[in-house]
């Protein structure tokens, strides 16, 4: 089975010079083109170690990915350029390399679990006796589907569907080689987080991967996601204006919440800047089930994100925090789909991005209240600040209602530099200009900050922050802000 290859243009255009001399240079790449090449004889090389059902379910959705626009909402095309990925010679995770075994350590005593994955290999797996004994699953995807291919096949079966006009969520599901499972029975309460740890960046490489989460009736609990790049010292970090050989990594985050459940997710994300991320989450929330996303964007050289909602039970109820804080040319380009089903369902949804130097990013948003869902309560705000005349901020969010019968249908959003008033009250009680900025951009991004359920997770997403605050004042990133 082949097919042409895709997301990469290799045309050349040729112009003579003006001594008549032919001269042959690249043709320009399209904004909406990923350049990772991928092939349909992909798909054989997993067929020949997995059961059919699952090359069935990979067929179906490489179909639909060659199909499909990189941006299907036709709202959000001006707002989509892919151009800074330069993945030509990144080469397709197609199965892990069988580990050692992970390695034991002595889990600390402010986490229940911890799984750890290194360029797509366990490196670490540990559970408490809490966890052990509370029968919760935590495991990698590709060892669940050897050990037992039907358990995997009911959870890859159950949850909630990756979305069908998303052409990089089909391409995951398509591809991917590794993924994460986690499986809490009902009744299952856990006071410490779970921690899934990304160890990834080896350049020239693509690894695509799936998380799936199921809570049972009543479960709770609450996941820490740290996406990390490699500390080998054989990989070099670029600098703005060097090239390098660029990383790729996707991954679905795959949420399916019973009756009364209550999951907490968050996800720190300080991949290194050579490294393109394209990430898909996606719930069903049941009755009464509440969830709660903290997102942290801090790395990668051009970040795509979508967070898919569903509130399909009565009752159900979602908060979503998500931050961005960009430094040189990073390029960040998020999206929120909230769709309330059920009735008296509620919605909090608040995006925010702090820029220095040339960053961007593109905060969109979008809330569907259906004709079902009777008493709806749901907010969405996005909210920009450029500390720089060369960074860009846009927000779109939007509402689609067909039920009137609303307690809240409401959206907001603003772009601006730092607020005038604001460092005047600051710098008016003695505290110095470039001291009055940090507290302002650090105070405008610690939503997220307070929200992650682990002390020492909260602590590390400071350090960072503040640690890129530091940076983009040392090379002049923030000089225009008060401009």
């Amino acid at each position: 089975m082949t097919a042409p290859t895709a997301e990469a243009s290799t045309e050349a255009s040729t112009k003579p010079s003006t001594d008549d001399a032919p001269r042959t240079r690249p043709a320009r790449r399209p904004v909406d083109e990923l350049s990772l090449r991928v092939d349909a004889a992909l798909l054989e090389t997993f067929a020949a170690t997995e059961p059919a059902w699952l090359t069935a379910d990979r067929r179906a959705a490489f179909d639909a990915w060659s199909a499909l626009p990189a941006e299907s909402n036709k709202l959000y095309t001006p707002y989509i350029d892919l151009r800074s990925a330069r993945l030509e010679g990144a080469t397709v995770v197609t199965a892990t390399a069988p580990a050692p075994g992970p390695e034991s350590r002595q889990l600390p005593d402010d986490i229940a679990a911890l799984l750890e994955l290194t360029d797509g290999v366990v490196s670490a797996a540990e559970l408490s006796d809490e966890a052990r004994d509370a029968g919760i699953t935590l495991t990698d995807l590709r060892g669940l589907l050897a050990r037992d291919p039907d358990g995997a096949r009911t959870l890859l079966e159950t949850g909630p569907a990756i979305p069908a006009t998303d052409k990089f969520a089909q391409q995951t599901r398509a591809l991917w080689s590794q993924g994460v499972v986690v499986d809490v029975p009902a009744g299952v309460r856990l006071e410490r987080p779970i921690v899934i740890r990304w160890i990834v960046g080896a350049p020239d490489s693509a690894l695509l991967t799936r998380t799936l989460v199921h809570l049972g009736e009543g479960a709770r609990i609450a996941i820490v996601e740290e996406l990390v790049g490699p500390t080998s010292s054989s990989v070099t970090i670029s600098s703005p204006g060097t090239e390098v050989e660029q990383s790729f990594l996707a991954g679905t985050t795959e949420v399916a919440l019973a009756r009364d459940a209550d999951l907490t997710v968050a996800s720190l994300q300080e991949l290194p800047g050579y490294l393109i991320a394209i990430q898909h989450r996606v719930a069903e929330i049941g009755e009464g089930a509440a969830l709660h996303w903290a997102l942290a964007q801090l790395g990668g050289r051009l970040v795509r994100g979508r967070v898919d909602n569903r509130l399909a039970g009565d009752r159900s109820s979602v908060e979503q925090v998500e931050i961005v804080f960009g430094s040189d040319e990073q390029l960040f380009d998020l999206t929120s789909y909230t769709t309330h089903v059920g009735r008296d369902t509620t919605g909090n949804l608040l995006s925010k991005g702090a820029l220095l130097d040339g960053a961007k990013t593109y905060l969109k948003g979008l809330i569907t209240i259906e004709k079902s869902a009777i008493g709806t309560d749901s907010f969405l705000g996005e909210f920009g600040m450029n500390l720089s005349k060369a960074a860009r901020s846009v927000a779109i969010p939007s509402l689609e209602i067909d039920q009137p019968d609303c307690r809240r249908a409401q959206h907001a959003s603003s772009v601006g530099p730092i607020d005038e008033a604001q460092l005047f009250y600051l710098e008016s009680r003695g505290i110095p200009p470039d001291e009055a900025r940090k507290f302002i951009v650090l105070g405008f991004l610690e939503p997220v900050v307070a929200r992650v359920p682990l002390a020492s997770a909260q602590d590390r997403l400071r350090e960072l922050l503040e640690a890129k605050w530091a940076a983009g004042v040392g090379h002049g990133g923030t000089g225009e802000a008060a401009a």
